[in-house]
């Protein structure tokens, strides 16, 4: 396994006292992030939940904003960009999206665990314009053109 990558955190005044984001388990991919507030989330609406934080992610990487699994599946409760994607040099607030799709309103209280974070690389592209794309078996075939499914 590879050292940790350092990634600066500043608590804000309303994160006072709340942990900051850790993996649950030693293999845990994601890091859990909590709510600094409380919320009810109705059936079909949607929430930028705050965690009273602010983030310094180093060049070259991204933290990605995923759903937990168990909210999704217990409560219809996710995240509707997933992932949601916050940039090296943003320095506002994380704020997690969150839409209830389940029949119920979901209550969020402080300090519940809202979402996964994931430190993520990035490489940036850089456009090459060309008259002609390379030839591939598969070609312009898309939506489904591969199979994998009878409904497809």
């Amino acid at each position: 396994m590879s050292a940790p990558v350092k990634v600066g955190v500043k608590r804000l005044p309303h994160g006072e006292g709340l942990p900051l984001p850790a993996y649950a388990t030693d293999g845990a991919a994601g890091m859990d992030v909590v709510s600094a507030e409380e919320v009810t989330i109705a059936p079909g609406a949607r929430h930028a939940v705050a965690t009273g934080l602010a983030m310094a992610i180093p060049r070259g990487f991204e933290i990605q904003v995923r759903p937990r699994s168990g909210l999704a599946l217990k409560h219809g409760i996710t995240v509707p960009n997933t992932p949601g994607t916050i940039d090296s040099d943003y320095r506002g607030e994380l704020k997690v999206i969150l839409i209830n799709l389940g029949q119920e309103p979901f209550a969020i209280a402080r300090g519940d665990r809202v979402a996964q974070l994931v430190l993520a690389p990035v490489v940036q592209a850089a456009w090459d314009e060309v008259a002609e794309l390379d030839a591939t078996t598969r070609g312009e075939g898309g939506f489904g053109s591969t199979g994998g499914h009878a409904r497809l």
